[in-house]
């Protein structure tokens, strides 16, 4: 699954942004599509997660109540909207996805495809 990671750019503290995450190719049923984050000299951690059935979502605690990850079906997207941004949120992001259910939807390794990374830069 190619997937196709959009709207990163500058915005100032307490603004507000939208990432979109689009696969090529297939349609977002039934896949497991996650965003991580990755700041200079830092590694790539998790952000959050969309369950397609059940449909959950899941937020690394320092994202939880700002960000909201979202499915649009007739689009065939996953996006992140970020609100009241931070400094820290500072990073290249970047949507994967997998076929499966992990319980372990927050790491990496449990991740085969990969978008391009979009970058979010919040300045203060």
């Amino acid at each position: 699954v190619q997937l196709q990671a959009s709207g990163g750019g500058l915005v100032q503290v307490g603004g507000s942004l939208r990432l979109s995450c689009a696969p090529s190719g297939r349609t977002i049923s039934n896949l497991i599509v996650a965003w991580f984050r990755q700041a200079p000299g830092k590694e790539r951690e998790f952000v959050a997660a969309l369950r397609w059935s059940p449909s959950t979502t899941y937020y690394a605690d320092s994202v939880k109540g700002r960000f909201t990850i979202s499915r649009d079906n007739a689009k065939n997207a996953v996006y992140l909207q970020m609100n009241s941004l931070k400094p820290e949120d500072t990073a290249v992001y970047y949507c994967a996805a997998r076929l499966h259910w992990s319980v372990a939807y927050y790491s990496p390794n449990q991740y085969t495809n990969w978008g391009q990374g979009t970058l979010v830069t919040v300045s203060s």
